[in-house]
């Protein structure tokens, strides 16, 4: 499959069309494929929560437009910022497994490619730092 911008710009258009303000597109080979890679268009304002994996590291990839990517301790206190962009000076980074973290896109038209060890799993509970628990 050839990802080109005709995809990246229905991705987008899909994204702002949702409630949620972002879209997924599955990359998996069949449904049997047991990884996980897509790409993700998210629009500014979009609402994620702080959040983590514990059995999987994620790759992020931005292919367009600019987010950036915030780590959190146990706490919930912010303690790193990272700015990716295309043509910035990071482009690309590898969330280890069970960092709480999460993504705010900072342009509209933002897409990235994402990746995780094994097959899809909702997250529990456990996994999403709510105000309560800061």
């Amino acid at each position: 499959m050839k990802i080109t911008q005709e995809i990246l710009d229905n991705l987008t258009a899909q994204a702002k069309a949702s409630p949620r303000l972002r879209m997924n597109l599955d990359l998996r080979n069949s449904s049997e494929d047991q990884s996980q890679r897509m790409l993700n268009a998210i629009e500014p304002g979009s609402p994620l929560p702080i959040h983590r994996h514990r059995h999987s590291s994620e790759t992020v990839v931005i292919l367009r437009g600019r987010l950036v990517e915030e780590f959190y301790d146990e706490s919930g206190t912010l303690v790193e910022s990272i700015d990716l962009s295309p043509n910035g000076p990071t482009v690309a980074l590898n969330i280890p497994a069970g960092q709480w973290h999460t993504v705010r896109a900072l342009a509209s038209g933002t897409v990235i490619l994402e990746s995780k060890d094994g097959a899809y799993a909702p997250f529990g509970p456990e996994d999403i730092l709510t105000p309560y628990d800061r």
